[in-house]
């Protein structure tokens, strides 16, 4: 290769002494005239530079390096002033060795004899190792404090949707940019459609979508809710198989061979995806579905030293999240369907009682409790109605309520007084061994006589709603510890309760709330009044709306009345 025109300066001394100070320094030395063409380079700037020693001499920085031409006006500084400047740059030189942008740290002095400027020194060091630490340190700092952040801001509740839907929207645009979490189907509830063989059948749960990419994407993907087929040899299953994550950067090709369908490969091409992590989440070997990710665009792709490790650190995580809420799901379902199945069994008809109940369970989130209520025919035109809550959540409790019914059931064959009935029933329970105490309350309504017999075991107490007045009665009952222990006394009291008074029975989930005394909150259903339809699933419904909308447990409602229009055969007759 040809040199410059202009002949190389002398050197200011003896090459062969230049040798001796720098053919073996680790760090580039070169040296320039004033006109700034290398006179003299080691081997360590040779191969910086990526060209050979000789080929530097007499050329110019510009042309041997097109990309530094910025650092000729801090070396002419020093050839003006002769002050010494440091000066750090970065480019791609003709090192063929990587593509990347490298960083250098030049120190410059001016070379003088008998007061003339000769040329220069300099002495350059890379710095791109240090430059790529500093990125990696702030990289990882940045991760541990996105997965610092997840702890709190994922698995917030026990609803599996809303876990998916916040690791989602956690790690777009973070880390991604789009996300999708698929989930099994569940073990309960609604029947899903088998899928072909070979095909694996999810739900989507939740789409994450960056805002830059939002309009390409929309309406190209499924929505949480709906199912997903995933073919055989796609990325999802490879991953489910081997429990591992699987990082890719998909052809054309490969995404049409390997996506939920075939057609979908146009669809991720629309939004440019280059890259993308399928990460399986499993808590304790039990797979509970796939985390995607993917990165469009200018976005770089994804790594598996950095991104993949991250990724995977958020799925376990969020796997035993979604674990505890598939078991919540699984039990609430349960104690949900056997509660309902025994509130719900079929009953006589009653000719001479109106009745309503409802039963409102409390917010997902919230296990199903064991509220219970009953209506039981007696002889002589009177019957029995009990409200119960058996203490604590989920099947145990629901399974303790149908044993209390059952007893219950059992003892009022007797005829017995509501309060005997209730002593009856506690010792009955603690000699079974039954753990769960129960809240209770027995009212023996005799129709022909127009009185209501009440007892209590730790119950709150019920309400008359007379036609002839402007406000409720809230009896005044002597309340008995709640059934369980063995050692409860109770008392009977009998109030009026004539044709047309509605008797309203409730439980605490529909008065108890946190920042108000229960006394207080009782007080208020004093304001009940049958509503104009004269319905008792009108008054229910209007129960409801007005107490049960912030409830925080489970409220079971029982409203009864004497019908008015009994024929005077029929009021003569037993029970109904």
């Amino acid at each position: 290769m040809q040199a410059d025109a202009n002949a190389a300066s002398p050197l200011p001394c003896d090459r062969s002494v230049l040798a001796t100070l720098f053919e073996g320094a680790p760090h580039g030395v070169a040296l320039f005239d004033t006109a700034l063409r290398y006179q003299y380079v080691n081997p360590a700037q040779a191969l910086i530079n990526g060209l050979p020693a000789a080929e530097h001499l007499g050329r110019s920085i510009i042309t041997v390096l097109p990309e530094f031409d910025e650092r000729q006006t801090v070396l002419r500084a020093v050839l003006r002033d002769g002050r010494p400047r440091d000066t750090t740059f970065s480019g791609r030189t003709r090192d063929l060795t990587g593509k990347d942008r490298r960083h250098w740290r030049g120190s410059y002095y001016r070379i003088e004899a008998d007061g003339s400027c000769l040329g220069l020194i300099g002495v350059v060091l890379e710095v791109s190792s240090a430059a790529h630490q500093r990125e990696d340190l702030e990289r990882t700092r940045r991760y541990l404090t996105m997965l610092d952040t997840a702890a709190t801001s994922i698995g917030t509740t026990l609803d599996m949707d809303t876990t998916c839907r916040e690791l989602a929207e956690f790690v777009v645009p973070t880390l991604a940019d789009v996300a999708s979490v698929e989930v099994f189907p569940p073990d309960i509830g609604h029947a899903v459609r088998r899928p072909p063989p070979g095909v694996l059948r999810m739900r989507r749960a939740a789409l994450a979508i960056a805002p830059a990419i939002r309009d390409a994407v929309t309406g190209n993907f499924q929505e949480p809710g709906e199912y997903i087929d995933y073919q055989e040899d796609s990325v999802v299953q490879r991953s489910l198989a081997t429990n591992q994550p699987v990082l890719a950067n998909p052809t054309d090709e490969q995404l049409s061979r390997s996506g939920p369908a075939p057609e979908r490969a146009a669809a991720y091409r629309a939004m440019g995806l280059h890259s993308m992590i399928v990460v399986p989440l499993t808590a304790r070997g039990n797979p509970q579905g796939i985390l995607g990710l993917g990165r469009t665009g200018g976005s770089p792709a994804f790594t598996e030293e950095e991104d993949m490790v991250v990724a995977r650190e958020l799925a376990g995580r969020t796997a035993v999240d979604l674990e505890h809420a598939r078991r919540y799901a699984h039990e609430h379902g349960v104690a949900l369907e056997l509660q309902r199945a025994l509130l719900s069994e079929p009953r006589g008809q009653h000719p001479h009682i109106e009745i309503a109940t409802r039963y409102l369970p409390a917010e997902r989130d919230v296990l199903v409790g064991g509220d219970w209520f009953d209506v039981i025919p007696l002889k002589d035109g009177r019957h029995l109605k009990a409200m119960g809550d058996v203490m604590g959540h989920g099947v145990e409790a629901a399974v303790a309520m149908s044993h209390y019914r059952s007893l219950l059931r059992l003892l009022a064959e007797d005829e017995l007084p509501p309060h005997r009935i209730l002593e009856q029933l506690d010792t009955m329970v603690e000699r079974s061994g039954l753990d769960r105490a129960a809240t209770c309350l027995i009212a023996v309504v005799d129709r022909l006589a127009g009185v209501c017999e009440v007892a209590s075991a730790g119950h709150l107490p019920p309400v008359f709603i007379d036609p002839d007045r402007a406000s409720a009665r809230i009896a005044q009952l002597p309340v008995g510890p709640p059934l369980g222990t063995g050692y409860g006394t109770y008392e009977s009291q009998v109030l009026p309760c004539g044709p047309g008074t509605v008797l309203f029975m409730y439980t605490d989930g529909l008065v108890e709330r946190r920042d108000e005394a229960i006394d207080v909150s009782v007080e208020r259903l004093a304001s009940l009044r049958v509503p104009a339809s004269g319905r008792l699933d009108d008054l229910l419904d209007e129960v409801l709306n007005r107490f049960g909308e912030d409830a925080e447990d489970d409220i079971a409602v029982l409203a009864s009345r004497i019908r008015t229009d009994s024929r005077p055969e029929e009021q003569a007759g037993g029970a109904g």
